[in-house]
């Protein structure tokens, strides 16, 4: 197995993709809007990557977190809240905000569950500040650590309970980008002191299955790497100082936030310490380049996939009365 989640072309995996990844056996794969029709198809395409992979186990991701960032979409799937409306709730009545973000990442869980998606790549995590990003201050939960991370485990139980592993976003905290990283390499100059404001919710949920890194530069630990091709943020911030031991994998490798070809960058991430790459776009050329940069997956790096994968058992609940609920908590907030 390559420790790499790979992206697929299209709604049905082409010949060629069916026998790359048969011989390369990635750890899992990403949909995006490209990938999706309707409910049969979807499921007829995540049956197929579960054969070809000969595992009912597998990492089939997705970035459904409502809002801005959504691959299933109406009118075949409703649309989901983002962040911020749970923020908005909390700031009325906080309990009943904890129990909507419950109830919508159980929606979301079950939704998933349903055509064969395991892995969504939510909640985020990162604090907002007055000048974040708008690709990331449009998704958060908000400006207050202990706010961010209790609506962020609200949602990692409801994914669980929904049958999905959640993935938590973006190590160690991408609220002080001013760019984003789609287009650019932010750099924050933040001291070691301010960013612990950013650590926190991370540090508060360190026992969750999956997390994500953040493409970027914090001059108080490494003034000279992005955060996922850092073993000095990997090691020393999130293994040690977050107390993070769960399946760490990179945010996309194709964002223009890093530089060199798909292969430096794929091989960079791993030596830095992710245990897995996250290539989303599907090009055969970069794809192949990766596969031959990348060894087998370490026993570390496996053991914590394995970890993930068990950690959720079937899904658990009525859609439409999860929907009903997290409505009616909402409104009442």
């Amino acid at each position: 197995m390559k420790p790499v989640i790979f992206g697929l072309s299209g709604p049905v995996l082409t010949p060629a993709e069916r026998a790359f990844f048969a011989e390369c056996e990635p750890a899992g794969y990403i949909l995006f809007k490209r990938n999706i029709v309707d409910r049969t198809q979807v499921r007829a395409l995540t049956d197929s990557l579960r054969t070809l992979a000969g595992r009912d186990d597998l990492a089939i991701l997705i970035d459904q977190e409502g809002g801005r960032v959504a691959r299933m979409v109406p009118p075949e799937w409703p649309a989901f809240p983002a962040g911020p409306v749970f923020d908005a709730a909390y700031e009325r009545a906080p309990m009943t905000a904890i129990q909507a973000a419950r109830a919508n990442g159980q929606a979301l869980g079950v939704m998933l569950s349903e055509v064969g998606i395991t892995v969504d790549c939510a909640p985020l995590l990162d604090v907002a500040q007055p000048d974040t990003t708008d690709a990331v201050a449009c998704r958060t939960f908000g400006a207050d650590p202990m706010r961010v991370a209790a609506l962020g485990r609200a949602t990692l139980e409801g994914l669980a309970e929904g049958g999905v592993v959640g993935v938590v976003k973006h190590m160690p905290g991408h609220g002080r980008a001013k760019v984003d990283t789609h287009h650019h390499l932010p750099t924050v100059t933040a001291t070691d002191a301010e960013l612990e404001i950013d650590l926190e919710p991370f540090r508060t949920l360190n026992q969750a299955p999956m997390g994500m890194t953040s493409h970027i530069v914090f001059d108080a630990w490494d003034a000279d790497r992005p955060a996922t091709l850092s073993p000095i943020v990997i090691e020393r911030i999130i293994r040690e100082r977050i107390g993070f031991d769960g399946l760490l994998m990179t945010d996309d490798i194709d964002m223009k936030a890093l530089s060199g070809t798909a292969g430096d960058k794929a091989a960079g991430a791993i030596a830095a310490g992710c245990d897995l790459v996250l290539d989303c776009w599907a090009r055969m050329d970069e794809m192949v380049e990766i596969a031959g940069r990348l060894g087998e997956i370490s026993e570390v790096s496996r053991a914590r996939l394995d970890r993930a994968m068990v950690s959720v058992g079937a899904a658990k609940g009525d859609f439409a009365e999860l929907i009903a609920t997290r409505d009616a908590l909402l409104a009442r907030a």
